[in-house]
């Protein structure tokens, strides 16, 4: 049998084909645009992300018997705020993960409802890409739109409406929302009356792995598929990445290398950071998780690239780059572009360059962008380790980890040996796992992780460079701290 995985991602989609032995079929990717309406404002026209995935499926079955396609699964951006109103009409668009606007409405649900509450109610805090204080948003700038929702979902499950016509969402994805009781695996009635909606408004909770539904006979003939395949859950982006890359059980880690930047411990029991600088969050595999996630992370180099230096020749970049120069950078990038989560959780942060003198090179610069972001990632495993937990090896993936400069200067920051999985799919896969298990083709996620991830290959530390970083890192240290009320002025 072929089961589907899709990656709902911020810029594209991406649709994969793959077999239960885990051989990718067929892979197709379809943009769509993102929106910024304000400095600081992101957001995202739901149905675009419906005419991609219904475009994006015929033309990966091209070639393929559509009859052997058993379930789909759906791995996509967390947090952003899709709301249906009557007829299940999407009433404005998306705001999206990285969306900045509601910092006045975090700074309410901190301050004034309480870290304390809130960590009680969710296992959480409040921050900037989070759902809850974007419904705070809306009631307050949108109040007319705001009393005509009729249901509220994350980014993924409106790509399961389409599909099913079930109005859902999974455990993982719903930990984002700020309005999950994370550790009972509910709705919490405290956080739904602070925001002022009902439990009748949220969509119905399910393990990543349970089928929500079938296909609907209208879609099923759009998509030439038959009416029997099973749609599951779906994950959040970095839970399904997790899956994708085999990181369950105790104490298994990934880190992302996206849009946005992950570090990602899997857990078989509930625990939260008392700090909250990591999100408490549900897995895929039906167990625990603690995340730190970063807002620019590939994106900062993006950004250098395209904007700044204006070249697409991003291997000839980094191959610019010295060899004796690394870890020995006097040049410091805080990637804090779109403001920043974990653990700081400081909307007003941005990104600098500290350390420029007349003899600094464009290749420094760049330099210091890459190993901004290992020191951001960083910062979450510190707070990780801070808890006990013991690190000694991680899985990456995501585009940024493409680059074997940067997987070196990952592997070398922190200190630990990192695994390249043999699949680059991630939340893809993730997803068609997790279809997998909902057609019982696996009885576990464990099950299907063991059989179906593979590592292409291993990236140790090299102990005089990792020292090396070790001094740089301390030295990174002390730029946020120096900086936070600057941002802060700044932002006024």
């Amino acid at each position: 049998m072929l089961y589907i995985g899709i990656d709902l991602g911020t810029s594209a989609v991406k649709l994969l084909l793959m077999d239960r032995e885990g051989d990718i079929k067929n892979v197709v990717s379809i943009d769509y645009p993102l929106e910024f309406p304000q400095p600081g404002w992101s957001q995202q026209n739901p149905e675009d992300w419906k005419h991609a995935v219904l475009e994006g499926i015929p033309r990966l079955l091209s070639g393929f018997d559509a009859n052997k396609v058993a379930g789909i699964g759906v791995g996509g951006q967390m947090h952003g705020l899709v709301v249906l109103g009557a007829g299940d009409r999407v009433i404005r668009p998306a705001i999206l993960w990285n969306d900045g606007r509601t910092a006045n409405q975090v700074e309410y649900l901190n301050e004034t409802v309480g870290r304390d509450k809130l960590s009680k109610y969710t296992a959480n805090i409040a921050f900037a890409g989070f759902t809850a204080p974007k419904l705070l948003w809306m009631r307050e700038n949108e109040p007319e739109l705001f009393a005509s929702i009729v249901k509220i979902m994350l980014p993924k499950d409106y790509v399961n409406y389409v599909l099913t016509g079930v109005h859902c969402t999974d455990y993982s994805d719903a930990s984002g929302m700020l309005l999950l009781d994370v550790e009972r695996k509910r709705w919490s009635k405290e956080m739904l009356d602070i925001c002022g909606v009902t439990e009748a408004q949220m969509p119905r909770l399910f393990e990543s792995y349970e089928t929500v539904g079938t296909l609907r006979p209208e879609i099923a003939r759009m998509l030439g598929l038959p009416e029997s395949v099973k749609v599951c859950a779906g994950a959040g982006d970095n839970a399904a990445a997790a899956v994708g890359t085999g990181t369950v059980g105790e104490g298994a880690c990934n880190i992302s290398l996206g849009t946005s930047g992950t570090v990602f411990i899997s857990s078989e029991s509930f625990g939260v950071d008392s700090s909250n600088g990591l999100h408490a969050f549900a897995h895929a595999d039906g167990r625990y998780h603690l995340m730190g996630c970063m807002l620019s992370a590939a994106s900062c180099n993006k950004w250098l690239m395209d904007e700044i230096l204006r070249t697409d020749d991003y291997a000839g970049a980094q191959a610019e780059i010295a060899e004796d120069k690394l870890g020995k950078n006097r040049v410091f990038f805080l990637p804090y572009l779109m403001g920043e989560r974990s653990p700081i959780n400081d909307t007003n942060a941005r990104g600098t360059f500290t350390g420029l003198t007349m003899d600094s090179t464009r290749s420094d610069m760049l330099q210091a962008v890459l190993e901004g972001v290992a020191f951001a990632i960083r910062d979450s495993v510190e707070v990780a380790k801070s808890l006990g937990i013991e690190i000694k090896r991680s899985k990456i993936c995501g585009g940024g980890a493409k680059s074997p400069l940067w997987r070196r200067i990952f592997a070398n920051v922190l200190n630990i040996s990192l695994d390249v999985p043999e699949s680059e799919q991630g939340p893809g896969m993730g997803g068609a796992m997790l279809a997998m298990v909902a057609c019982g083709a696996y009885p576990t996620v464990a099950d299907a992780c063991r059989a179906l991830v593979r590592t292409a290959q291993t990236v140790e530390p090299e102990p005089e460079l990792a020292a090396l970083y070790e001094k740089r890192y301390e030295q990174y240290k002390l730029f946020y701290p120096a900086l936070k009320s600057v941002f802060a002025e700044l932002n006024r």
